[in-house]
Order: structure tokens, then C-alpha cells, then sequence
């Protein structure tokens, strides 16, 4: 009988031959009954260094150590299937471990996992936090810029660092943003017998001879003059490094919630400038994507500078002008065009491209380009807005308004 959308599934209808267990430092003693026996009866087992030594008691078949890269073990996993196989993960696997990235190329029915609980669930424990409450992030291997946007005052985060060299770093990037009293709690191999958990402030941090698995709990406390990423749209413009070339935030506004972000979707920032409107669509979700094209060097650099600094370094920087450095580019759910509208062929590539229900945003503040936002709102429709700012300024010894260039919007969804 064919499967019905509300038919029960249940993992115990089928046999799986991959077992993924989490070990902590505690090694065995942590395991339940079942970890211990599938990797006993297990004909081969896969894991770090590490994770290999602590079961090493209960090890029976062939043991093999993650490669580099770790595609290469994925590859040999899959490879196996069928016979029984254990992968041996740190804590959780499914919480930035490996079931995460194992589980794109086997399905769930062929797997069985039997967790242990997290680094960040050790931590919290130890510290008394509600861990719903504390940002969890991971820079395992990752850009230590990805903290930023989660340095709000009062906040508790919980970072996963790479390795001993992580926190120094993690202090310094808290000290030259304006939050070196933030208090920093470095967790050392929970679980374990060298557990140890140390508190410094960030300006004063000092530790040495950390072991590498360790996570840092930060409280965020901001000084006067902290770079604090406001959680609205329309950033500061002081905040961005810019040469005159950015959408002004008042407009970017209006813009971002006319391009209307939805999660893990794509946008091309097509004229980019200084990247200001891929940078916050990105900062709307962890799961955003955007790419900026820009014709500019310099100001390439420029948007990958703002990028990181924002703590958003995924965003794509593709150097070159459209229409031509739009060949090849991923299918956008969203397209803004800042700049470079007007030349021949960009609009109608940035159309094609364009997915089935996608929103495409046009602003113009030169004549060329309102001409072509009018062409097309009157071929196949949309909307249009007029938005006009003034800004209050010095009149000799008064004060009067200073209108800035009107901006003429288009935006459409394509069909």
C-alpha cells in the first residue's frame, strides 16, 4: 500500500546499520548498555583521535581515524553501508556535530543515534544557566566574526572555540569593540577529569595552558561607545565603511522590508557600493544568503571588510559588472539592484534569473535609471514609491531642512 502523508513511520520498522553514539569525557563510563554493545558487535568505527582511544576497551573491528578532508570519511562511511558500522562523536551529534553532515547522504531509517549531552548543556548546567535564554554559537573551525551580532548588553552566550588559541582571540575582539568588562568563563573538558572552569574579564584575560576542548560563556556588558548591532533594519551608516557609495539607511529600510527576507533564502545585491543590504539581509537570519556583485576593487574589499565586522564574513563577494558577472551565479529567491541598473541587459538578466515568486527591488535617483523603473512598472506592473528625506541642518546660526535626492523604488513579484 503506498505511504499516505500521515502515515506513522517508525524507526523500528527498518535495520539500521550505522549507529552514531556521543561520547564525553568520561569516555565509557558515560555509555548505556546499548552504546557498549553495537560498538562491540561493530565491524568497523570511526572517529577522532580521541574518540577512538577512550573506546578503544570495547573495540573489536577495524578502527579509522577521520580524514582530511573529512569528505573523504564521509565517502568511506557511505561506502560501508550495510555492514554494521559506529561513528564515535563528541557529545551531541546532531548539535554542529557530525550526524549533521553524515545525515545529508543517509537517510534516518539507516541509522540509529544515541546521544550524550552537549558541550553547551555541560556548560549551562555548570553555570546555572537557562540555556533556552544564552545565544549558542559555534566557532569551531568558523570565523570568529560570527560573535558580533550576538555582543548585546546583559546577553549570555555560550561560544564552541576551535582550540586553545580561540579565546585569546574571542578577548580581543570583545576589548576593541567596546566590551572588555564582559566576563568570559572558560569550560575545559567537561566531563572529564581535567574539568576546570575559569572566569576573567575580557580586558584583563590572562589564561595559559588551555586545553583545547573548551567552550567560553560570555556576559556581555558594553562600555560607552560599544559597537552594538542594533536588531532593527536601517543600521547607522557611521557603522559601515563606505565612500559616499551606500544606501542611506532610512532608504535601506524601506528597501529591506520591500525585498521582504525569508529564511535561508538568497539575495543578489546587484551595485553593491559598500554592501550595506546583503550585509543586513543576512543579519536577519543565520540561515540568509547574499551575494554582492560589484564592479569596484576597492570596494569589494570594502564590502568584505563591512562583512566581517558586521560578524556575516559568508557573505559573497563577486567582483565584475552585470549582466556578465551574473552568469553562473545560484538562482536568487531576491534581488536588489543599487546600482548599474540602467546598462544595457541588467534588468532583463536580473528578470530571468529571478525564481517563480521572487522579489526584485530597484532604486533610482538618477533620471537614466527612473526611466527604466518606469518602462517596467507600466510593462508588468509592481509598485512604485517616491521616497523623499530631509534631514535638519545648520542655517547660519539656525536650523532648517536639507532635502536629500529623491529616491524613485520599484518593486515586483514575479509570477
Amino acid at each position: 500500500m503506498p505511504m499516505g502523508d500521515n502515515q506513522v513511520f517508525s524507526i523500528g520498522d527498518a535495520t539500521p546499520w550505522l549507529t552514531i553514539i556521543g561520547l564525553g569525557e568520561d569516555g565509557l563510563a558515560g555509555l548505556g548498555d546499548e552504546a557498549k554493545r553495537c560498538i562491540a558487535g561493530a565491524s568497523v568505527v570511526f572517529g577522532g583521535v580521541r574518540h577512538l582511544e577512550l573506546a578503544a576497551p570495547l573495540i573489536a573491528g577495524v578502527c579509522h581515524q577521520w580524514l582530511s578532508p573529512f569528505e573523504r570519511s564521509v565517502e568511506a562511511v557511505v561506502a560501508l553501508r550495510g555492514t554494521p558500522v559506529v561513528v564515535l562523536a563528541s557529545g551531541d551529534p546532531f548539535f554542529f556535530g557530525v550526524g549533521v553532515t553524515l545525515s545529508r547522504q543517509i537517510v534516518r531509517s539507516e541509522m540509529r543515534v544515541l546521544p550524550a549531552p552537549s558541550s553547551f548543556s555541560l556548560a549551562a548546567s555548570r553555570l546555572g544557566w537557562a540555556l533556552q535564554d544564552a545565544a549558542i554559537v559555534s566557532l569551531h573551525g568558523r570565523p570568529i566574526d560570527l560573535i558580533r551580532p550576538h555582543l548585546q548588553p546583559g546577553s549570555r552566550i555560550l561560544a564552541l572555540t576551535s582550540d586553545e588559541h580561540g579565546l585569546g582571540q574571542l578577548a580581543e575582539l570583545l576589548v576593541s569593540n567596546g566590551f572588555g568588562q564582559s566576563k568570559l568563563t572558560v569550560l575545559e573538558a567537561l566531563g572529564g577529569g581535567q574539568e576546570r572552569v575559569t572566569s576573567q574579564l575580557a580586558a584583563e584575560f590572562s589564561l595559559t595552558d588551555i586545553n583545547a576542548l573548551n567552550i567560553c560563556a560570555i556576559e556581555v556588558v558594553a562600555e560607552t561607545g560599544a559597537r552594538i548591532l542594533p536588531l532593527a533594519k536601517g543600521l547607522d551608516d557611521r557603522l559601515f565603511e563606505h565612500d559616499g557609495q551606500i544606501t542611506k539607511r532610512e532608504v535601506r529600510a524601506l528597501t529591506l522590508s520591500a525585498l521582504a527576507p525569508r529564511r535561508g533564502e538568497l539575495l543578489w545585491d546587484v551595485g553593491a557600493g559598500s554592501g550595506s543590504i546583503g550585509i543586513e539581509w543576512m543579519l536577519s537570519d543565520p540561515a540568509m544568503r547574499a551575494i554582492a556583485i560589484e564592479g569596484s576593487d576597492e570596494r569589494a574589499e570594502r564590502i568584505r571588510r563591512n562583512a566581517a565586522t558586521f560578524g556575516v564574513p559568508g557573505l559573497t563577494v563577486v567582483q565584475g559588472t552585470a549582466p556578465d558577472a551574473l552568469a553562473g551565479l545560484l538562482s536568487p529567491d531576491a534581488i536588489f539592484i543599487g546600482g548599474g541598473g540602467s546598462e544595457e541587459g541588467v534588468m532583463a538578466a536580473a528578470i530571468v534569473a529571478l525564481k517563480a515568486g521572487g522579489r526584485l527591488v530597484a532604486n533610482a535617483v538618477t533620471t537614466q535609471m527612473e526611466a527604466v523603473l518606469l518602462e517596467h512598472h507600466a510593462r508588468i506592473g509592481g509598485s512604485l514609491i517616491r521616497i523623499d528625506i530631509a534631514r535638519a541642518s545648520p542655517v547660519g546660526a539656525m536650523t532648517g531642512w536639507r532635502a536629500a535626492m529623491p529616491v524613485t523604488q520599484w518593486s515586483w513579484v514575479k509570477p
